[in-house]
């Protein structure tokens, strides 16, 4: 019966913030019960444009985007989750950035090479070069899993890009960007 999953996206919705935790830790029920295509058309969206939450419901939401592969119909949909790990990786709240840029490290394996360059690669750019100082510092921990598995003129921008949150002019990205700067090291080439 699809009944019990109505009253779970109800419950996305109710004001009560323990229900709306309660179904985020069961987005993986609703997304079965959907289907693949119902999940990425209807319920992503839903959940990219309702990201202004308890920070806890949104821990809880950006640790379990991350383990959504299969539920959007496997790795040739993965992009599909791009978008609201992308508005979790902005939030004020550090713990939340961080389980989004998690969620982010792992789905980007599960990127084609084609597919990284052409969704990965731009969400790491447009955090980046963010207004807000939390994107960049979310930016920093995604270089190192995507420059190994794109070609030579996209590796020489995010190089630019690694070297401007380096240099930024909030603390915070320099922080960020120097806590990174060892994992990035390791994967580029020393020819470049």
């Amino acid at each position: 019966s699809l009944y019990p999953i109505a009253v779970l996206i109800d419950e996305l919705r109710n004001e009560d913030v323990q229900l709306r935790l309660n179904s985020i830790k069961k987005l993986s029920t609703i997304a079965l019960a959907l289907g693949v295509e119902r999940t990425r058309t209807e319920l992503i969206p839903f959940l990219t444009d309702t990201i202004y939450d308890e920070d806890e419901v949104l821990l809880a939401l950006a640790e379990q985007l991350g383990n959504f592969t299969p539920l959007v119909g496997g790795p040739e949909y993965v992009h599909c989750l791009l978008p609201p790990l992308e508005s979790l990786a902005t939030v004020e709240e550090t713990v939340v950035r961080d389980k989004a840029v998690e969620s982010l490290r792992n789905i980007s394996q599960q990127h084609s090479p084609g597919d990284l360059e052409q969704h990965f690669v731009p969400l790491v750019k447009r955090l980046a070069s963010g207004d807000w100082f939390t994107s960049r510092t979310s930016a920093c921990g995604l270089f190192s899993v995507c420059y190994p598995r794109v070609g030579s003129t996209v590796r020489v921008e995010l190089r630019n890009h690694f070297r401007n949150l380096c240099q930024d002019d909030t603390p915070m990205v320099r922080r960020a960007a120097a806590s990174k700067l060892g994992e990035f090291a390791k994967i580029v080439e020393l020819d470049c």
